[in-house]
């Protein structure tokens, strides 16, 4: 995996997994606007793209994210209103990804990238991570769809503890909340998210992706009907059950429609 001459995202893909990594290592990941903007764009190519079943996204280096680019906030081309515009179609792109997306977080996870870890399905933490929801520093008002998702995975309470103070918790708080869904030893993060991997890209996407729908906000009546319809005209069902009866692993064949 190269990395790239200044602030941006890196995408690497091994088999079916596509790993997307920040990297602003000067800045301890903190997103760009122009890091923003690329990302809706990227996660397209990677939702067409077939061969890739499972995205992984994670920072480069000892740290997740740490925010927005403060010092962007300053210029008027990428204020406060462009970058939180610009963050909330990059964490609705992210949300939106119609394939399995897993945050691998290390070290800080902090503001935006709170945001972005926030929008991923499943979220695996190295022990010593700290999370953040930091908008009270600045004087910003977090984002309604933001607000909404975060108290969706934590309960109202400890979301109105995180807005309210700004403090930062550590991995144990993280995942009694459910802000993460496991917590593991540094140097068994990275295996165990790529078994993880493994596992989810040898599943039926076809269910998965159905999954991701049903469990989001504000589901339309209309795309039960449209995920039926997937299932009638799918072979996964066939394959699922053939594999099962014969003892052997499943090879799914459904991928995101175009």
């Amino acid at each position: 995996m190269s990395e790239p001459s200044g602030p941006g995202l890196v995408v690497e893909t091994v088999g079916a997994t596509a790993t997307v990594t920040i990297s602003n290592p000067a800045k301890r990941n903190a997103m760009t606007v122009a890091m923003w903007r690329d990302l809706p764009g990227l996660l397209d190519g990677l939702a067409a793209d077939p061969a890739v079943r499972v995205l992984v996204l994670t920072g480069a280096g000892g740290t997740f994210c740490a925010g927005a680019d403060i010092s962007g906030l300053r210029d008027p081309a990428g204020g406060p209103g462009a970058t939180q515009s610009a963050a909330v179609e990059a964490e609705e792109a992210l949300a939106a990804f119609p394939k399995p997306t897993l945050a691998a977080i290390r070290g800080f996870c902090v503001g935006g990238g709170c945001q972005l870890a926030a929008a991923c399905d499943l979220r695996f933490a190295a022990e010593g991570a700290r999370f953040g929801v930091t908008p009270a520093r600045l004087g910003i008002v977090y984002p309604a769809s933001s607000t909404r998702r975060l108290m969706g995975l934590v309960g109202p309470a400890t979301a109105k503890h995180l807005l309210f103070s700004a403090e930062l918790i550590g991995h144990d708080r993280a995942l009694r909340t459910g802000l993460v869904d496991e917590v593991l030893a540094e140097d068994e993060l990275d295996k165990r998210v790529e078994e993880f991997a493994g596992v989810l890209a040898s599943r039926s996407l076809l269910t998965q992706a159905a999954a991701k729908e049903f469990t989001a906000p504000g589901l339309d009546p209309a795309r039960v009907g449209h995920w039926a319809r997937q299932a009638e005209g799918s072979k996964d069902t066939a394959e699922g059950v053939a594999a099962f009866l014969e003892g052997r692993e499943p090879r799914f064949t459904w991928t995101v429609e175009g």
